[in-house]
Parts: structure tokens; sequence; C-alpha cells
């Protein structure tokens, strides 16, 4: 799918020189550039948080209720 951009002139030849440096197109250079962008801003999996509080040594509820605990006094 073609998309139009509009780039300002100071990215243009560096751009142009690095996609020279690589031996690919400039649009490559920029479908790879996108696409490291896309991954690094990623939205994690949903199962990402799975099993991250064992690690605390106590019960999840039983941190809920002390915490909850001080609101009572």
């Amino acid at each position: 799918m073609r998309t139009v951009i509009d780039l300002p002139d100071e990215q243009i030849e560096p751009l142009k020189e690095l996609a020279s440096a690589l031996n690919i197109s400039r649009a490559e250079l920029i479908r790879r550039a996108v696409a490291d962008y896309l991954c690094r801003f990623e939205a994690p999996a949903d199962d990402t948080a799975f099993g991250i509080w064992k690690q605390q040594g106590e019960d999840g509820l039983a941190y809920q209720e002390r915490m909850r605990s001080a609101w009572d006094r």
C-alpha cells in the first residue's frame, strides 16, 4: 500500500545516505524504521502480567485486606 508522508528536508539526505550505505532503497529503510518503531511501542500481550505477583511472597487477597485495613483506623 502506498502512503505519502512529508519529511523535513534535513531528514531526506541522511535517509538517502543510510539507505545507500545499507544497499537498500529509501522506501525499504523507512519500512524497517516504521517496523522497529511499532515493535518498540507494541501493546503488551494480555497475559504479560500473569504470575507477576508470585514473587511478592504474600497472597494477593491478604495484601489487599492488609492495605484496606489501614482505612478502618
